[in-house]
């Protein structure tokens, strides 16, 4: 029996395109383990605050989408009026994160999802980002 050389240098794998987007108004929740945060519906492990804003949504978005267009190594692969979906690699291995932000109507927060689509820990890598995004956008003044 042949064996995938992804299985033995990546155990663990928790990807999965079904686990992207927005299903009745939330992103979804992060696998049990260690390299996901959500900011709706998380345990404490997986916890992170939405992004507060003060000016219009349309105009969050596009402070949103700016902010993003800097972050090394990261492209948007979709984006719609209240979701936008970003793919961030790691500078060496190449490792594959979907960054997800989502602005509901009622709401003037951003919510956000950042996980690993592989392994079980991300050694704090998900949450950095999303707080380095955040402070962007507080010194944008959104």
């Amino acid at each position: 029996m042949r064996k995938s050389y992804s299985s033995l240098i990546l155990p663990g794998a928790t990807w999965a395109a079904s686990s992207l987007g927005v299903d009745n108004d939330h992103l979804s929740c992060c696998p049990a383990s260690n390299n996901c945060v959500v900011s709706q519906n998380a345990d404490a492990k997986h916890a992170i605050d939405p992004i507060p804003y003060h000016v219009d949504r349309n105009a969050a978005r596009e402070i949103l989408l700016k902010v993003l267009s800097v972050v090394p190594r990261t492209e948007i692969v979709e984006q719609t009026d209240n979701y936008i979906h970003a793919l961030s690699k790691s500078r060496i291995f190449q490792f594959v994160d979907d960054v997800e932000f989502y602005l509901p109507p009622n709401e003037s927060v951003i919510h956000l999802r950042s996980a690993s689509r592989v392994g079980e820990s991300d050694l704090g890598v998900n949450r950095r980002r999303s707080e380095q995004i955040r402070l962007a956008l507080r010194d944008l003044n959104i």
